[in-house]
């Protein structure tokens, strides 16, 4: 009997032991969840919102450009050490997780940022007494390509801000913030685009911009008296066009397998074809590759066709793995070709004028000449301006089928 209650004893001390184990391991904090994180560009801390969960067994991280959310492909997490690969970006984070706080590295090529995250919290209380700044205004600016003037778009539920500033070649993607002290703070960042906007509404009505601390800028109301003064914002259909748009659009370049491809291939003949400039390094891109999937699988059947022209970064050029990863993200099921270096871009593609956005793309009939060209792209966070680019694309494409 005695050696029986020492024999139950020691299983109760070890069904004990194993309990506060078990315990201890089910205490351990699930990194699931969203996250308010910063990642340092240059010497200013830019906030955005991140989230961690878990998809097929595997951890993964997201981004959000508004309510789109860029996930990463492939992640782990071992003793604390959180890595999550964004391949479409050819980026990565990597950071240690310690007393409730995500630490360490963004790497983008050679380029490391700095990246801390701590779990998402309330909100404090915005401010009651923010003034509108809701509509559409109009920033005067002297741009490289030669705008005089750029769209600034805000949305506005009380002292909650999203807007977007949109150029000829795209926007900046969703700047979210909102008022304190007297000044919209709105950032973003979603694997690109790292942007800190400070706003601040002035006595004569016009908008005070600060950007990342070091630019400032004024902007105005487009229905104003100020704006009737200001050139208008460049007209992405007019903005680059081809030397003779009688000529045939010609283009030889190699495919992901080394296959030279060109616009006489069997594939395009007495078809609509848009060929589209990209490179998988551009942010603009991205918000515009879903965009040509679904327009591809709508009309393909129709007689319509793409051919993306990609300008690639250094390495990728001999191995496109960034690229690679880019179609398979926007199942990209039409014919990409490697066009060669970013820079190179007016040069391979000599019949282009003015050809310096990315992307661009220009629309063909059957017969293989130009009917229209389309300059940069907009993302979702320009609202009005991404829906009329995508309406102004889709009926050149419609309108050319349609012709016999």
């Amino acid at each position: 009997m005695r050696l029986a209650r020492i024999a139950r004893c020691n299983q109760i001390v070890v069904a004990l032991v194993l309990s506060m184990a078990v315990g201890a391991v089910a205490q351990e904090p699930s990194l699931t969840g969203r996250w308010d994180a910063t990642i340092l560009s240059g010497n200013l801390e830019i906030p955005f919102v991140f989230e961690i969960g878990a998809e097929g067994g595997m951890v993964t991280g997201s981004f959000f450009n508004g309510p789109l959310a860029i996930t990463s492909t492939h992640g782990t997490l071992e003793n604390g050490m959180l890595v999550l690969t964004f391949a479409q970006y050819g980026s990565r984070i990597e950071a240690t997780y310690a007393n409730g706080q995500l630490e360490g590295q963004y790497l983008r090529g050679t380029r490391e940022q700095a990246f801390r995250a701590t779990r998402a919290a309330e909100s404090a209380a915005a401010s009651s007494d923010a003034p509108s700044i809701d509509g559409l205004w109009i920033i005067p600016t002297e741009s490289s390509k030669g705008e005089k003037a750029w769209r600034f778009i805000v949305r506005q539920t009380g002292a909650e801000v999203s807007a977007a500033i949109l150029r000829v070649d795209g926007d900046t993607g969703e700047l979210t913030g909102s008022y304190r002290d007297g000044v919209f703070v709105l950032s973003h960042f979603s694997g690109s685009r790292a942007k800190l906007l400070e706003v601040t509404l002035e006595e004569d009505g016009s908008l005070s911009l600060l950007e990342n601390r070091r630019t400032e800028r004024v902007a105005v109301r487009w229905d104003s008296e100020l704006a009737k003064e200001l050139d208008a914002p460049t007209d992405p259909t007019l903005y680059t066009s081809v030397r003779d748009p009688n000529e045939v659009f010609r283009f030889s370049f190699p495919d992901l397998d080394g296959k030279i491809v060109t616009n006489e291939d069997p594939r395009f003949a007495g078809k609509v074809v848009l060929v589209n400039i990209l490179g998988s390094w551009c942010p603009n891109c991205h918000d515009e590759a879903p965009f040509l999937t679904e327009l591809y699988e709508t009309y393909r059947d129709q007689g319509f066709e793409i051919v993306a022209l990609s300008f690639e970064r250094g390495a990728q050029l001999e191995d496109p793995v960034q690229l690679r990863a880019y179609i398979e993200k926007y199942d990209m099921t039409y014919t990409v070709l490697l066009a060669g270096e970013p820079s190179e871009a007016s040069e391979k593609i000599p019949q282009a004028v003015n050809l310096n956005t990315f992307p661009a793309s220009f629309i063909l009939g059957r017969d293989g000449r130009v009917r229209a060209v389309h300059a940069g792209f907009p993302s979702p966070a320009s609202g009005s301006f991404y829906t009329e680019a995508v309406d102004e694309i889709t009926a050149h494409v419609e309108r050319l089928l349609a012709e016999i």
